[in-house]
């Protein structure tokens, strides 16, 4: 074994034994269900910013990304706008009006807190939102379990199958024993080391071309339109929906509850504002960054007249292993491949905890056995943690065998999107309508849900528009359906238009 593997490979070893530390010391303080699945309510802000960034980035960050700022140079800046508005919405715009609600109904997990908001008794909408995490969660996993088989591959050669079956096995242990706790912990040190590395990596890689200016030089040389904001054909029409689509991707930032499960664990409501500097800052500049880290790289690795998915790999997602490699010393290797599989584990983690609290909370507990003692409740929750791992990591064995030519940052956003346009507008309107009713919130949800895979895979065929639809992505139309069902739904539901009679002076105290 060569200096580089034995550093990769003792990078790799220290990163995942710090996350099985991190989960049985937070398995130790595992009591009710409440440490399990909001670690009772007592996180920080700067944690809850730190673990909220962790988990909305993702493995697209760190290959998706870079590989964007690789193949369209200028243009994935579109991504870092629309990243740093929806985070920027989310915490000051809706953070802690939800908070002060949650807070007010004593909810534990999003569904918990959209039944209380619509006087839902019925628990229909507790069973459609639980129903909706698990399908959207357990795809979104199965894509940062890819992205794991493909970062051990890209970056030590190790089979993709065997990669992916290690990143999983350590995911499992911690996240299933220590719960919200181990996630919100794992997420910190995660989110210290991607930050740091997204960074460090465009400033050495800019350095190592001689600067900007020659860095953009040798872009401009391989394809002009890489330095332009709107790509080889101008501001067309079909450029248009394209960047709208990009800059629209923070969409999914405005309610997903895997990003919203943490201002329920924090303590106060006074700390959001703290919250929102940290996450915002860390939102800029670790997506720029990424954008950089791709641009520097291509200029580094493919040069003028250079075939740049035969280089860099398609979608141009193997830049920031071949680029760490070319630019950092041997020591340093190993730490960025621990980069990388923090920015998927920190998602899968809590997208596990949030599908397993949907499942045994709001559809275990809540509707079937509401009088189950706390120890036989953890250990459901631990059992529905496992079980959706498992088929998450089946359903992502089956793509990588089936499905050629598939890139981390488009698998990604197809979870992202469902999840988004289910959950999004609702929870918009539920803090910012009072007149929103339960039938409408149901029917927002399964508008959304239905529209991301009709616009995903029927939109693009739709004569005339398709192209454009095709170009705009799934999320913002589904997301606008979505919106327009909540509110058309519940104007002529006069009988939830009375249920929900006293919800306007509970939405003005949360205004504060």
């Amino acid at each position: 074994m060569d200096a580089l593997t034995m550093w990769k490979v003792g990078g790799v070893a220290a990163y995942l034994a710090v996350l099985l530390a991190l989960g049985v010391v937070a398995s130790r303080r595992m009591k009710d269900l409440s440490d399990y699945f909001a670690a009772s309510k007592s996180v920080g802000y700067w944690a809850a910013a730190f673990s909220a960034r962790a988990t909305g980035e993702s493995a697209w960050l760190l290959l998706g990304l870079t590989g964007m700022g690789a193949t369209m140079g200028l243009r994935g800046f579109w991504v870092v706008l629309g990243e740093v508005l929806g985070v920027a919405g989310a915490w000051l715009l809706m953070g802690r009006r939800f908070k002060r609600l949650t807070d007010r109904y004593e909810s534990i997990t999003v569904p918990d807190y959209l039944a209380s908001r619509f006087r839902d008794d019925s628990n229909v909408l507790r069973l459609v939102a639980a129903g909706a995490l698990v399908v959207f969660v357990t795809i979104y996993i199965s894509a940062q379990i890819d992205a794991t088989g493909t970062a051990f591959e890209s970056f030590l050669g190790v089979d993709y199958f065997v990669g992916a079956v290690v990143g999983f096995v350590v995911v499992m242990a911690y996240s299933t024993g220590g719960g919200f706790l181990a996630v919100v912990w794992s997420d910190v040190f995660q989110g210290s080391l991607m930050f740091l590395g997204l960074v460090l990596l465009p400033v050495v890689g800019v350095w190592s071309m001689g600067g900007w200016g020659p860095m953009t030089a040798n872009l401009v040389a391989q394809d002009p339109s890489l330095m332009t904001w709107t790509g080889p054909d101008g501001l067309t029409a079909m450029t248009a929906a394209s960047l709208l689509g990009l800059s629209l991707i923070g969409l999914g930032f405005l309610g997903s509850p895997q990003v919203f499960v943490r201002f329920i664990a924090m303590r106060r409501d006074d700390e959001i504002g703290k919250g929102a500097a940290v996450a915002i800052v860390f939102t800029l500049l670790s997506d720029a960054g990424a954008v950089v880290a791709g641009m520097a790289g291509r200029a580094l690795l493919v040069g003028p007249g250079g075939d740049v998915t035969g280089v860099l790999g398609n979608g141009g997602q193997d830049v920031l292993p071949l680029m760490v490699e070319h630019v950092m010393p041997a020591a340093i290797v190993g730490l960025y491949i621990a980069i990388v599989l923090s920015a998927i584990m920190s998602t899968v983690d809590s997208l596990l905890v949030v599908a397993s609290s949907a499942a045994v909370r709001d559809g275990y507990q809540k509707v079937m056995n509401p009088h189950l003692p706390d120890e036989q409740l953890l250990r459901a929750s631990r059992m529905a943690t496992l079980g959706l791992g498992l088929v998450a990591f089946a359903l992502s064995m089956v793509v990588a065998v089936t499905v050629e030519g598939r890139t981390v940052f488009w698998f990604v956003i197809f979870g992202w999107s469902g999840i988004a346009a289910t959950f999004c507008p609702t929870t918009i309107l539920s803090l910012y309508w009072a007149k929103m009713t339960r039938n409408g919130a149901v029917a927002a949800m399964v508008t959304g849900f239905l529209a991301v895979p009709l616009f995903k895979f029927g939109g693009p065929m739709v004569p005339g528009v398709g192209p454009y639809l095709g170009e705009l992505a799934e999320l913002p139309p589904a997301f606008l359906c979505s919106f327009l069902a909540g509110i058309v739904v519940s104007l002529i539901d006069t009988d939830g238009q009375a249920k929900v009679a006293g919800v306007a002076a509970e939405l003005a105290d949360s205004r504060g």
